[in-house]
């Protein structure tokens, strides 16, 4: 299915479970065209059930992000499918709590390819896909961990230097693609109760999901490169 311009099409990764699995659902629910994407569709059984129920509105496709290989595989069957909001959501934890004396460096090797590499090759990608659509929004999620300005912690290195650096790809994305109508916005997405955010997190993937939407929804070229939290508010850099 092609573009309609009828209809709002997105573009989700990671897409699978958590927030990801969230945007999902409250998208389809309010009948947008979606182009989910996991590593292993296979295995996501709530995410193909969606799809099975959505009109074919909601279809399911193969991606893995640390894969140069495998979003040129996902370009090449997509083409010049517009999208009106590209949404990075795929990512990892990495090694949870990584402080000095006690850093796997072959983790924080494999967090920054996933985190930063991964939706830097999405985005380089398909930023075509955007550039040709209504909306024009390239959304990444992100964390506060990773704003320089609001640290103060001593530990969790490999997760904070990861969303760190893929917020600084965003910006320079924001600052390049800016000419053309696109509008790159990273997002913070709160402390969610995910299997990467635990139990004990503040709040749902429902709230965090329904706040960025709501945002998303909002946004103008004013809020190109701009950091955000779920609910709307400014993160430091």
């Amino acid at each position: 299915m092609l573009y309609d311009r009828g209809m709002q099409n997105i573009m989700i990764t990671g897409a699978s479970r958590g927030i990801g699995l969230e945007f999902v659902r409250q998208y389809n629910a309010d009948g947008w065209r979606i182009f989910a994407c996991c590593r292993t569709p296979g295995r996501a059984s709530e995410l193909t059930d969606i799809a099975a129920q959505s009109d074919g509105r909601v279809t399911v496709h193969q991606l893995d992000v640390d894969q140069g290989s495998s979003v040129a595989a996902l370009k090449a069957e997509l083409g010049n499918q517009p999208f009106d909001v590209l949404l990075n959501n795929a990512g990892i934890m990495g090694q949870r709590n990584a402080a000095r004396g006690d850093i796997d460096y072959d983790a924080w090797q494999g967090c920054m390819v996933t985190n930063v590499f991964g939706p830097m090759r999405v985005a380089e990608a398909f930023a075509d896909n955007v550039a040709a659509s209504a909306q024009k929004k390239l959304i990444t999620i992100s964390s506060r961990m990773g704003s320089i300005g609001e640290t103060t912690a001593t530990n969790s290195i490999v997760y904070r230097s990861s969303k760190a650096a893929v917020n600084m790809v965003m910006k320079i994305l924001a600052n390049d693609l800016g000419s053309q109508g696109v509008i790159a916005t990273t997002f913070h997405p709160g402390w969610v109760r995910t299997d990467m955010g635990g139990s004990a997190a503040d709040i749902s993937p429902e709230e965090s999901a329904g706040g960025i939407r709501q945002v998303i929804a909002g946004l103008n070229a004013a809020d190109n490169g701009s950091f955000r939290n779920y609910d709307g508010g400014i993160i430091q850099w």
